[in-house]
C-alpha cells in the first residue's frame, strides 16, 4: 500500500482505549505518513507533564504548526490525539486546505466499556499507554465529551475491537476512491 496521491492529514477520533494509536501505527506502516503522537510529543516537550489547560494550549499550538509545516513540505501526517471536538477537527481541516492537503477523519469505534477496560484497568499496559492506566474520572470526562463525526465529515470508521493492517488498508482504499 502506498500513500495517497496528495498529502493527507489523518485526524483520529475515539474514546481513550478505542485503538487510535494502534490504528495510527498501521497507517504509518502502510503510508509512510509522519506519526505525530500527542502523548509522546507531550513527554518529549514537558519533563513533568501536568495536562493543564496552559500546557495543552502550548502543546497543540506547536503540533498544529508542525502539522502545517509537514503538509506544506508535501508530507502526509497522522495526528494521533483525541480529536473529539468538531471545532478542533474543523481547525485542522482548515490547515490542511491551506496547504493543499486533504483531511481524513478516522473514527475508531469501540464499545465504551471495552475502551474503558483498556484505558482504565488494562492488566498489561503497553507501549500505546505512555502513562499507564488513566483514572475512571479522566476516562469519563473525555468519553462523555466526544462529539461523534458529523455526516458531512465523511469519517472512515474502523472497528477498534478488531484492528488489523488489513482493515486499515481497506480504509485507505476508500480514501483513494474519494481522491479519484
Amino acid at each position: 500500500m502506498t500513500a495517497p496521491n496528495k498529502p493527507t492529514l489523518f485526524l483520529m477520533v475515539g474514546y481513550p482505549g478505542s485503538g487510535k494509536t494502534t490504528t495510527a501505527r498501521y497507517l504509518h506502516e502502510l503510508t509512510g505518513a509522519v506519526h505525530l503522537w500527542a502523548d509522546h510529543e507531550r513527554n518529549k516537550r514537558f519533563p513533568n507533564p501536568t495536562h493543564s489547560h496552559p500546557e495543552n494550549l502550548k502543546l497543540y499550538a506547536q503540533l498544529n504548526e508542525e502539522t502545517r509545516q509537514l503538509l506544506q513540505e508535501g508530507k502526509s501526517v497522522i495526528f494521533d490525539t483525541n480529536f473529539n471536538f468538531f471545532k478542533d477537527r474543523e481547525h485542522l481541516r482548515a490547515i490542511a486546505a491551506e496547504t493543499g492537503a486533504q483531511a481524513v477523519v478516522i473514527w475508531v469505534t469501540t464499545n465504551k466499556e471495552l475502551a474503558r477496560g483498556r484505558a482504565v484497568a488494562h492488566p498489561n499496559p503497553n507501549e500505546t499507554r505512555i502513562w499507564g492506566n488513566m483514572s475512571n474520572e479522566a476516562f469519563e470526562h473525555i468519553a462523555n465529551h466526544l462529539e461523534k463525526p458529523r455526516p458531512e465529515e465523511h469519517a472512515i470508521q474502523i472497528d477498534g475491537t478488531v484492528i488489523s493492517p488489513e482493515e486499515v488498508a481497506a480504509a485507505l482504499a476508500s480514501v483513494a476512491k474519494t481522491e479519484a
